[in-house]
């Protein structure tokens, strides 16, 4: 039966650290990170121009090598949903939610009846093309491993935030760092007081609602720190930023700055 060892990890009080992918979703990708400690990848749609062949190599290709492929969608609407998950992917990151309404309506999609109305397929690439199992074991493995994620991004969202999180099926909140800072009218300026405020209130909306909270952090340095304010699912840097540093530092190192 499918499984998410990342899910029942965060369910269970503890932490996760990952990447988030924009750009180079090679065979290699997800041994890569794995090789390298990383315990989940988001595999991003909305920013990076993938298509629906490219992603679902990378996430067959992330399964294969035993790294919970989670996918970032552009929207929040069924058809951008349930092909990715069929396509087997562990988690929905659904952008820009901003009412519990809205999540649940991500819940729904992701979930199978009775805790949603995701749509039935089986044997395909979601259960590693097996023969199918009885429809209410499948049913109930996939409702247990699928990752819901609402990130929250906007001055709505986080007006919302304590309701958002209160949503059941709801497995954890996500700060959009970036677009928050420009919907709450100071742009890019993190040393703001109210992005610091911001960023409280979301952890204590998670708190209160008994969920953890996430965030793609930098920098390796800049994710410990927020675990150490509450976070508890952290993307430490993407696949461009974590090459690049690693270039800048390299060849630097080689001309001997």
């Amino acid at each position: 039966m499918i499984e998410n060892p990342v899910r029942a990890k965060l369910l269970a009080g503890g932490t996760a650290l990952g990447t988030m992918a924009f750009e180079f979703f090679t065979p290699g990708l997800a041994r890569v990170l794995k090789a390298g400690g990383a315990e989940f990848v988001i595999l991003d749609t909305e920013h990076s121009g993938m298509g629906m062949d490219t992603l679902k190599a990378a996430i067959a290709y992330a399964r294969l090598a035993g790294l919970p492929p989670f996918v970032r969608v552009p929207g929040l609407a069924r058809h951008l949903i349930s092909p990715v998950l069929d396509a087997g992917a562990l988690g929905i990151m659904v952008p820009m939610l901003e009412t519990a309404d809205q999540a649940r309506e991500m819940v729904e999609y992701c979930r199978y009846r009775p805790l949603g109305t995701r749509g039935l397929a089986f044997g395909m690439a979601h259960d590693d093309y097996r023969r199918p199992a009885p429809v209410a074991e499948a049913t109930a493995a996939a409702n247990d491993a699928i990752l819901t994620i609402a990130l929250i991004e906007t001055a709505a969202g986080l007006a919302n935030a304590e309701e958002i999180m209160a949503v059941p099926g709801l497995d954890l909140g996500w700060l959009g760092h970036s677009d928050l800072t420009d919907s709450l009218g100071f742009s890019g300026r993190y040393d703001d007081p109210r992005y610091a405020a911001a960023e409280a209130k979301l952890l204590a909306a998670a708190k209160a609602a008994g969920k953890p909270f996430g965030w793609l952090a930098g920098s390796g340095a800049h994710a410990k720190a927020a675990l150490e304010r509450g976070f508890r699912c952290l993307c430490v840097s993407t696949d461009i930023g974590l090459m690049r540093d690693a270039a800048t530092r390299e060849f630097g190192a080689a001309r001997g700055a």
